[in-house]
């Protein structure tokens, strides 16, 4: 993986965990824990929408890259909160 795509994966993961922070409100984790969250959420998403047939493409790569991150984060934010409840 070059330098710069995992500068692309880091601004996108950020983007979409941003994006989850603010539809999910009251589960702050941080600008480190957003860019993280926004990663994991982005390969749980790729991985999960196609099983489920919510495969989208909006035309754009990087607009659908930034959506499936931030699907993702929002499911990896509810999980997250529904376990720190638990607890």
């Amino acid at each position: 993986m070059s330098t710069e795509s995992i500068l692309i994966a880091l601004i996108v993961g950020g983007i979409g965990g941003w994006l989850a922070g603010l539809i999910v409100k009251g589960s702050g984790f941080g600008v480190i824990g957003n860019i993280v969250i926004g990663i994991l959420g982005a390969l749980l998403s790729s991985w999960l929408l196609p099983q489920l047939n919510l495969d989208f493409n909006t035309g754009n790569a990087l607009i659908t890259s930034i959506l499936y991150a931030m699907v993702g984060a929002i499911i990896v934010i509810v999980l997250l909160s529904l376990i720190r409840r638990a607890r």
